[in-house]
């Protein structure tokens, strides 16, 4: 009973989180716009550097929420994580500037966003055979927010540009709230370590996950494929509205459209998927739909066509949860926490770079002087992750489950 109560309010406070995160993807172009960050290609640029602020916050206090988590528990963590959200909303709300929104993306990855600790909480009470499944019911509940935030967030802001913020940071504070007096500990004090000097330093919670047997690959590879899957939220708004003229209300739509594939996928079709044919060759066919899909936004210029890749993009993002899978199921309970930090501050430094690099190959190839490719940045992420397969495909036989 504890452990399905639990799993389902970790699910709720997860999509929840989601909706406050999906809010703001529709109106990135427009808030560009309002804080005076330039037209399409300029306004790309600086909406990733702030993606690149929030990550570069969340990789140094990564490890950090999840070594402090393995000490004092998930739940004070987690409700902490919760209100900071909160408070990084209302003051996004409130930015006139773009160097106030800068501010409050870095307040929101001091606090490690909520997915760490989630994560190391599902850890915490799942058997490694029920890891694969259970992290793909987090992606599912991921894409239910996916589904809501978007729509929401273009639909508020026929409203107000403002509304979707205030939104968010009602969601972020009740559910805060709602975890304070609801969310049972799911870390026994036997298996609980001690947090030292050394848990400050993110480079060397890293370098010990990578020196530790088994998690170096699936490292490697959750940094890659996070990496190039970025270009999703970093630069869809602005292509679509580039290359289909859509307005905030149609970005909204197709990202509820992506929500309500990748919530199938994960929590539906995940599990009977995994059952029928296993854990590695589902990883090597995701990998194989993101490079397909990535080469196909590349090229098209039809709703047709977007129909199709958009249902192989969804799909491929069953690869990072079979990755942390892998990766959860090499290391003791007491490491579960760091361990997700060490996942959250490889996807940081991948966020960190990765909008910057789209962002400026999106704003070259919509140049009017250069060759015309809006989506340039998509075949550069379809050339990573092609490249990663190799090193995927020594992952076969490793434990994931």
């Amino acid at each position: 009973m504890f452990k399905n109560r639990a799993i389902v309010f970790i699910l709720i406070t997860l999509m929840i989180d989601a909706i406050g995160v999906g809010i703001v993807f529709p109106i990135m172009p427009d808030l560009m716009a309002r804080v005076g960050a330039g037209a399409t290609g300029e306004g790309a640029f600086w909406g990733g550097l702030l993606m690149a602020a929030y990550a570069g916050a969340l990789f140094l206090c990564g490890p950090v929420v999840g070594s402090l988590s393995d000490k004092i528990g998930r739940r004070p963590i987690l409700i902490a994580a919760l209100s900071m959200l909160a408070l990084d909303y209302a003051i996004m709300a409130l930015a006139g500037s773009f160097w106030l929104l800068l501010i409050g993306r870095t307040l929101a990855g001091l606090a490690g966003a909520t997915y760490i600790t989630a994560t190391a909480y599902i850890a915490d009470i799942s058997s490694p055979e029920e890891k694969s499944a259970n992290f793909g019911l987090v992606g599912g509940a991921f894409g239910i927010g996916f589904v809501l935030g978007p729509a929401i967030g273009g639909l508020a802001a026929e409203i107000s540009l403002t509304a979707p913020f205030w939104l968010a940071a009602f969601l972020s504070g009740g559910n805060a709230l709602f975890g304070y007096f609801n969310l049972p500990e799911s870390l026994p004090e036997d298996k609980r370590r001690p947090f030292g000097k050394r848990d400050l330093n993110p480079f060397k919670s890293i370098l010990d996950a990578f020196r530790s047997p088994g998690l170096a690959i699936p490292l490697i590879c959750i940094f890659t494929f996070e990496f190039a899957n970025l270009v999703y939220p970093t630069i869809w708004a602005f292509w679509s509205r580039e290359v289909f003229g859509w307005s905030t209300l149609y970005i909204g739509l197709s990202l509820a459209v992506y929500g309500i594939l990748l919530a199938t996928f994960q929590a539906v079709l995940m599990p009977v998927i995994l059952k029928w044919i296993g854990n590695f060759p589902t990883l090597m066919l995701g990998i194989t739909a993101a490079v397909i899909s990535m080469i196909g936004f590349g090229f098209t210029s039809t709703l047709a066509a977007l129909a199709i890749f958009i249902v192989l993009a969804a799909f491929s993002d069953l690869v990072p949860v079979l990755l942390t899978a892998l990766a959860s199921n090499t290391v003791d309970d007491n490491k579960q926490g760091v361990v997700q930090g060490v996942i959250a501050s490889l996807s940081s430094v991948a966020a960190i770079i990765s909008p910057l690099v789209m962002t400026a190959l999106f704003q070259a190839s919509v140049d009017p002087i250069g060759t015309y490719m809006p989506g340039a940045p998509f075949l550069f992420a379809a050339i990573l992750v092609a490249g990663m397969m190799p090193l995927a495909i020594k992952l076969r036989g490793h434990r994931s489950g």
